[in-house]
């Protein structure tokens, strides 16, 4: 793997940062003037478990069929335009059912815990067991951080969980299992796999206003995010000394806001594909603080772990998910 780092020869940070040295970033860690690392994951951290990057040619947006949901013939119209509408509040306030026959299948994924994290997340463990996380800022909803023994104080799920269900019009709560339960026996299967699902779909209604509402506690695009994200930025983005920004397009606000919300002098490590970020992070100006590590996320972590010379303890998470690469061993 071969590491980019962008340095104007005028600027340093902290005396560490040398042109064309990824191992600057390790010598920051190492030198004692990092205390506190930041994480914002995307979905191209849970790739690797088998959970389709929705984004992505063959994921979710690329592959969604409107004339298989259960909707009048506008909003096919409106998701055949722009896929992210059935999973937006202004398709979901009229019409709960496009959105439910959509994500069935990973809702009830997510709920037999089907898909285990990957290298990736337990990386960001063992920086927590280091006592170096500040915070994980996690714009995936799929629960996958929650299972690795992070701090639950220590993750910030920026757009929701897949693992709690509530209300979208009163906010109460529901059971997952009796959610579960009514998703497979009142919700179609777009797939053709399940031949015990209805030929017809009807809604579930929420017990406490009546509403048909209820869904996975995730945020819909066209909703306001919960006020934990600025809460969790005003309070954490001043003292981090460390920013790794992996798998996401930063494309979606807030969350690719935080990039710019942490100090001018806060070291900003991208790990993804391709470089992403304009403005936020300037992909296209040279940059004192900005280091992009192009690859997937586990590949490139486990080149960080070895430079950083962890491989013996993240190895010691290898027993805990079936999805631990072949080229990570100690």
């Amino acid at each position: 793997l071969r590491f980019s780092v962008f340095v104007r020869s005028d600027l340093t940070l902290q005396n560490l940062f040398s042109p064309m040295d990824m191992d600057s970033v390790v010598q920051f860690i190492k030198s004692g003037n990092c205390k506190k690392i930041a994480f914002l994951t995307g979905a191209g951290v849970s790739v690797a478990s088998g959970i389709p990057d929705f984004r992505s040619a063959g994921g979710m947006y690329d592959t969604l069929k409107p004339e298989l949901l259960t909707a009048t013939e506008l909003q096919r119209v409106l998701m055949k335009q722009e896929p992210t509408n059935v999973v937006s509040w202004n398709l979901f306030q009229y019409n709960q059912l496009p959105y439910l026959e959509q994500r069935k299948p990973l809702i009830l994924s997510m709920a037999r815990r089907e898909w285990k994290p990957t290298l990736s997340h337990y990386f960001i463990r063992l920086v927590s067991d280091k006592g170096l996380l500040s915070k994980l800022f996690t714009q995936n909803v799929d629960g996958l951080d929650h299972m690795v023994g992070l701090p639950e104080d220590k993750i910030c799920d920026v757009h929701g969980t897949m693992l709690k269900i509530k209300c979208e019009g009163c906010d109460a709560p529901y059971d997952m299992e009796e959610f579960i339960k009514q998703l497979k026996t009142n919700i179609k299967d777009i797939t053709g796999q399940d031949s015990t699902a209805p030929a017809v779909s009807s809604p579930i209604p929420c017990p406490a206003c009546g509403k048909n509402y209820l869904k996975p506690a995730t945020v819909m695009y066209g909703k306001i995010l919960p006020p934990d994200f600025d809460h969790a930025v005003q309070q954490e983005a001043k003292d981090v000394d460390l920013l790794i920004i992996i798998g996401t397009s930063l494309t979606v606000a807030p969350a690719n806001t935080l990039p710019s919300a942490v100090r001018k002098d806060c070291v900003r490590l991208l790990v993804n594909k391709e470089r992403v970020g304009h403005p936020h992070i300037r992909k296209d100006v040279p940059s004192a603080r900005d280091v992009f590590a192009p690859g997937t996320s586990d590949e490139v972590l486990w080149e960080f772990t070895k430079r950083l010379g962890w491989q013996q303890e993240l190895c010691s998470f290898k027993g805990e998910t079936p999805n631990w690469p072949e080229f990570a061993t100690a």
